[in-house]
This record gives C-alpha cells, structure tokens and sequence, in this order.
C-alpha cells in the first residue's frame, strides 16, 4: 500500500482546476469523483459589464475591491475589446486598491496596478470592516463581483454612505451535464465518499440545490461521518450556517487543501487484530496485513459495522440496517460471502450459529 490517502474516496465540486485538484489528491492514492457543481461562464450580454466599465471612466473610483484575479483579468481583457482598457487602468490607478486574495492581488499588479491592502482571512466581511473603519462616506467603490452579486457588502457600504458600482464580469451556471453532481449527492448520503472538496461557496447551494428533498440526507452526512473540506473560511461559511463542521487550510491554496485531507482522512482509519490478521478500514477499501483489498459498498458496509462493535455478535437483523433500502436477510449473507472472498481469508469474519457473525479480535 502506497500513499496516504489510499482507500479513501474524495468528492471534486470544483469545475475550473478540477483536473489540478484531482491529480494532486489521486498522487497520494485518493480514488475522485468528479462532479463539478456550477461552472464559470462569460457573460452571454456584455451590455451590463460595459455599462458599469463606463460609470468607472464618468465618475472614477475612489475604491476599488478587486475580488478575484480571473475577474479582474476579464473585466480589462473585455475592456480591451472596447478600446477603454487604457482609460479604465488610468481611472483605476487613482483608487486605493483593495484584493480579497492574492489571485486577485497578481492580476491587479500584472496590470501595472499597485494594491494597498488584502484581508488576512480573504473574505468580504474582513474587507467591508476595513473600509467602514477608513471611512467611505461620499466615496464611490467598485466592486468587482465573483460569480454574483454580494447584496449584504453593498448594502453595508451604502449603509456608510458611499455608491457602489456593481462590476459583474462573469456569472456562475448549473453544470452542462448535471448527471455527475446528483450521483455525488447519492454517494454522499449513502455516506458512500470519505469527503467532498468545495473551492467556492455557491459551489454548496449548489450542491443543495441538486440534492433537492434528499438536502437533509445529504447535509446529515456532512455533519456525521463526511468530511466538507474548504480552500478557505469564505467557501466554508455556507456550510457552517447548516451546522456543517469544516476544515479549510489557513491559506487558501489547492496544495494546502488537499495537505489539510491528508491530515484528517487517515486518523479516521479503524484498526483491529482479528484472528490473527492485522485489519484496518480506510475509507471504503480494507488493509489486512498491509495489502490493500478494495471492497464493493456491501460488503464494506459489514465490515464497518463489525470494525465499529469488534468482537461483538451482531445480528443479521442488525446488519441488514448497513445495506441499502430493499435488502433482505438473505443480501447479508450474501455481503459477508462477498466481504470473506474479497479479504481473502474467511476467518476474520466469523459465523456465530443462530446469532449472526462478529470479528474474532485478539
């Protein structure tokens, strides 16, 4: 067995960088899934975009809150197109320049920008504290949208006293094949995934969305035994308002998201000494005796159940409640016959005649 995540199953909601984040998490032995929640789309109308770009050549800015670097690159990459991008950075330069992360904070510089100020935590609420407290009453802010509109930081900016000017550059769409996101949303339920990756908060209702009546199913999941693993604390908001425990590096990066799984994931191992077997379950693949044995969902599900009470006699009754809806007694028997021949040796599980069966430990 190689790699720290070996056995475990990681879900990607992202849709840009799905590819990065998945062979980082795949290079330390995690099996993904992929299904990407919303994907990035230009706007189909650049009618609302140039209407803000021109009230930033009429009336300049006194604030600008570059949000995100492939937001600031679109928006001068489309005022290019219109032959203002030169205006535009002139206006923009005057402006004391906020970015909320350092994507944002490269794009700004790459065009020649200077940048005065970044929030440690990289959310919004940070950035609207800052502003308030240097005061931004008479002032006009632009504010760079990411993905849709932020109705709670404008209307706190408002609330100052300044005008804000909305500069939606893209907008977030439900994905073209939403067939990858409902299976997620199965598999998580069926607590099926060891844990899900978000990289954007509407990424999560999103996912809710998807889920739509089973949303509880899937959110008691999250909160029991699937890890909701964030790039950062403002992708993670979401979550935690459901009551959802997150972990999220200190810094968001890809790199640092998938070090954090790395830390938790594997501490969830359970390992026993059964008949003579050293046994251990990551996520849904069993080690024994350091050799890794995938196992298909019935059987695994018998496994955990034994794992969790080892040496306990557990009932057919008791097992049938780890299989899928539908199951019968005769679906246990057939999961343990499965469990036995995949393992590779039929004494780890053991029959207790008229009882029902349990892991023989040491």
């Amino acid at each position: 067995m190689s790699g720290e995540l070996t056995g475990f199953t990681v879900g990607v909601t992202a849709d840009r960088r799905r590819d990065e984040l998945a062979a980082l998490l795949e290079r330390r032995g995690a099996r993904v899934v992929l299904a990407p929640a919303l994907r990035i789309v230009p706007l189909a109308d650049d009618t609302e975009l140039r209407a803000a770009t021109r009230a930033c050549l009429d009336t300049p800015p006194d604030i600008l809150m570059a949000n995100t670097g492939i937001g600031m690159r679109g928006w001068l990459e489309a005022a290019e197109g219109w032959g203002l991008a030169e205006p535009l950075r002139a206006a923009l330069a005057q402006a004391y320049i906020v970015t909320r992360g350092p994507k944002a904070r490269g794009a700004i510089r790459a065009a020649g920008l200077h940048d005065e100020w970044s929030p440690a935590s990289e959310s919004c609420d940070e950035v609207i504290d800052h502003l308030r407290q240097r005061g931004v009453r008479g002032q006009v802010i632009a504010m760079q949208l990411h993905g849709e509109r932020q109705p709670e930081c404008t209307e706190a900016l408002e609330a100052a006293g300044a005008t804000v000017i909305e500069v939606p550059v893209y907008r977030w769409a439900p994905p073209a094949d939403p067939a990858p996101l409902h299976r997620l949303v199965d598999l998580i339920s069926g607590r099926l995934v060891d844990a899900v990756t978000f990289t954007s908060a509407p990424a999560v209702s999103a996912l809710l969305r998807a889920a739509g009546p089973n949303a509880d199913a899937l959110l008691e999941a999250l909160r029991s035994d699937v890890l909701a693993a964030c790039v950062g604390q403002v992708t993670a908001a979401p979550l935690r308002r459901y009551g959802v425990p997150v972990v999220a590096p200190t810094r968001a990066r890809l790199g640092a998201l998938v070090r954090t799984i790395v830390d938790e994931l594997p501490p969830r191992a359970i390992s026993v000494k059964v008949a003579g077997h050293v046994l251990t379950l990551r996520g849904h693949a069993a080690v024994i005796d350091g050799e890794l044995r995938p196992l298909a969902p019935a059987p695994m599900a018998v496994l955990r159940a034994l794992a969790v009470a080892p040496g306990r006699v557990l009932s057919r009754a008791a097992l049938l409640r780890t299989l899928p809806r539908g199951a019968d007694e005769h679906a246990v028997e057939m999961a343990v016959a499965r469990l036995r021949a995949g393992l590779g040796t039929p004494r780890v599980v053991q029959t207790v005649v008229k009882r029902g069966y349990r892991l023989p430990v040491d």
